[in-house]
């Protein structure tokens, strides 16, 4: 099951982005990011629900920018203990591409930013494919229970 939020989970966080933060250091957000980077690289997967790892990451983000991204980069910028390596914000299209979609640390950087954005069409139609074989999966087991009840002579 995808962790993604539903668009309706989107909108009611959309209600709860706070207004921007105006005390010293509000905005260190380098913890956070890389726990969201190291989140969404624990949950990457490919278009068939298969995990990747950090090495397919690397590769797909080196694919997809033209530079050369590799698993020593990605495993530096997620360690909290290289706090001279920062996540460059230039690759984060690429990172949510090539995790499948993960995006807790594109969450983080619109949250602290005071944006929010929605989905695209590609991932409102993924949701829309996720909750079609959902209900596919429920009807199937609402009727193997229906047989069942039928065979022990009960009907419903």
């Amino acid at each position: 099951m995808s962790l993604q939020p539903t668009l309706f989970e989107l909108l009611q966080e959309a209600k709860t982005i706070s207004s921007p933060i105006n005390f010293k250091g509000g905005l260190d957000i380098d913890t956070e990011l890389r726990a969201s980077l190291s989140a969404d690289l624990r949950h990457a997967a490919d278009e068939r629900g298969r995990d990747l790892s950090r090495a397919e990451v690397a590769a797909r983000m080196s694919d997809l920018t033209g530079q050369e991204i590799t698993l020593s980069m990605l495993n530096n910028w997620t360690a909290e203990a290289h706090e001279k390596h920062r996540f460059p914000a230039a690759y984060l299209p690429a990172f949510v591409h090539a995790t499948g979609g993960q995006a807790r640390a594109f969450e983080v950087l619109s949250r602290y930013s005071g944006r929010f954005a929605l989905p695209g069409p590609e991932a409102l139609r993924a949701e829309i494919q996720r909750l079609d074989e959902e209900e596919n999966r429920i009807r199937a087991e609402k009727k193997k229970r229906r047989l069942f009840l039928k065979e022990m002579g009960e009907g419903i």
